[in-house]
């Protein structure tokens, strides 16, 4: 039995206890987190600053601000997303209590990824903690200082019963997939992803994956350039590209091209005024490998601004080539680095049609005044996500669900879609013992009569069996009322009906008389 076959087993007969299941082991254990991401704010952004050169506002911001919000989301609205929630009901339902009940999935595996270590280990696991469930959390082997964090602070602040970590490289990934999960969540590349989907269908484990893509920016006529250019430089340049929902490329009119890589360089200047060496504003990339293929795909191309490559220290500074065409070899893949192809098309049908004919991306990017041709890239394209004249902003509110389509993934998350992810939504109906004069409809003997009365009991959609219900119950009060109203007042009640008709024809006839008086 391997390492991770013994992991699975543990986590298993653990979950089989029930412990995960009441709301109190949940809340703690999120109250944990939050305390964790709090007490070891230092430690997470120490080691981001060895495997990836991050910034202190960055690994601040994306890896602990960004975790400890969706923690308390989760901690504020646990109860409430663990409420059963109720169902219409048709006629024929219209007395039982019908609801879907979330329940946990079972052992859960939570694959992350190198470029935000922690965020991309902690937000799935926060979600899998919320829902009740026993995880396994492989961080990237990739971002190594990041690992052995994240494996210490788990240990020591989560419920090692119920979570565990398991470390390594391509072997004991392919362990783990070897075993048996309820669910699997990876972020990653798209090769990798149809890896681990192969590996779970072995089990029929359904699976979640975040994966990524060419996400394209479309720039129009209309925009203040100055602020576009800002945006994108951000969304290019934050965490050195290395993020799967940065704008890829731009595309913009011929005219447009020259204006836009100006501002370009004037936001550059904004944003390091000091030396793009020296800064700690700007991280690098991941390591040599990776480098190596960014410099290999801008080739000899002489950029319109940037192309700086310093291998001893994994910088690049922010490239932007321009006058690139579709059939470039940049464009055929994910460049996940700090280089901005601009590529120049006539206007915003000619871009929707270039995107039309890739693979759905992760994000699309919109900058436009216009709301037409806003609505054209919506109701034409498909994406994981859209952001309108801003980047990569969209993935930090926690109500919207983030994920992607096709090759850029399948599946969602953030906040309440992180419980739905890892919740079975099982359908309840509980009827009564009673009632079967109704029940006896779909017994045999069959008849024409039943099958008519029957079809109309289903058909009658919910909206309407409620108003029927009412008017039903409205009647019957009515009906009840009239009968002890009867019962109370007896004969007299006629007597008195008598009286009112009496009085009523003198009242009419004395009218009648003193208009004809009048008349003459």
């Amino acid at each position: 039995m391997t390492d991770a076959s013994k992991i699975v087993k543990e986590l298993r007969q653990n979950f089989s206890t029930g412990c995960t299941l009441p709301v109190e082991w949940r809340l703690h254990q999120l109250s944990k987190i939050m305390k964790m991401l709090t007490e070891c704010q230092q430690e997470i952004e120490d080691a981001l600053v060895k495997d990836l050169h991050r910034p202190k506002n960055e690994a601040m911001f994306f890896e602990v601000v960004f975790a400890r919000k969706e923690a308390l989301d989760a901690i504020i609205s646990l109860k409430e997303w663990m409420e059963p929630e109720k169902v219409d009901r048709g006629l024929l339902n219209i007395m039982d209590d019908c609801f879907v009940k979330p329940e946990p999935l079972g052992v859960v595996l939570i694959m992350g990824a190198w470029n935000y270590p922690f965020q991309l280990c902690i937000l799935p696991l926060i979600g899998a903690i919320a829902a009740g469930n026993c995880a396994v959390v492989k961080p990237s082997e990739l971002a190594p200082h990041s690992a052995e964090v994240i494996t210490r602070l788990l240990h020591n602040y989560l419920d090692s019963d119920c979570i565990k970590v398991y470390n390594g490289g391509i072997p004991e990934t392919q362990e783990l997939l070897q075993e048996r999960f309820d669910h699997i969540f990876y972020t990653g590349s798209s090769r990798v992803g149809k890896i681990i989907m192969k590996s779970a269908a072995e089990h029929l484990t359904p699976v979640t994956l975040e994966l990524g893509g060419k996400c394209p920016a479309y720039i129009d006529d209309d925009c203040n350039l100055q602020n576009v250019a800002n945006r994108i430089l951000w969304g290019k340049t934050v965490n050195c590209g290395q993020i799967c929902i940065a704008p890829d490329y731009v595309m913009c009119s011929k005219e447009l091209q020259g204006p836009f890589v100006e501002k370009l360089i004037e936001a550059f200047e904004m944003f390091y005024s000091d030396s793009i060496h020296e800064t700690k504003d700007y991280g690098r990339i991941i390591h040599k490998k990776h480098f190596q293929h960014l410099k290999e795909l801008v080739g000899n191309r002489k950029p319109a601004f940037g192309g700086e490559f310093c291998e001893e220290s994994l910088l690049i500074t922010p490239t932007i080539l321009t006058d690139i065409t579709p059939d470039d070899p940049l464009m055929q893949e994910e460049i996940f680095g700090p280089i901005l192809p601009i590529m120049t098309v006539e206007n915003e049908d000619e871009a929707i049609q270039y995107i039309k004919r890739g693979e759905k991306p992760l994000s699309l990017y919109v900058f436009s005044s216009n709301k037409e041709t806003v609505n054209k890239f919506l109701s034409q394209t498909t994406s994981g996500g859209v952001c309108i004249n801003d980047v990569i902003v969209h993935g930090g509110l926690a109500t919207l669900p983030f994920g992607g389509v096709g090759q850029s993934g399948m599946g969602s998350y953030h906040g309440k879609f992180t419980f739905e992810t890892f919740s079975h939504k099982k359908a309840v109906m509980w009827k009564s013992m009673g009632m079967e004069n109704v029940n006896s409809l779909r017994y045999p003997p069959y008849s024409d009569e039943k099958c008519q009365l029957f079809t109309w009991f289903v058909l009658m959609r919910p909206g309407l069996a409620k108003k029927f219900l009412t008017a039903l119950l409205v009647l019957l009060v009515a009906l009840i009322l009239s009968f002890i109203f009867m019962k109370v007042y007896g004969p007299s009640y006629g007597s008195l009906l008598h009286h009112w008709n009496v009085a009523d024809n003198d009242f009419s006839r004395n009218r009648f008389l003193k208009h004809s008086q009048g008349a003459s």
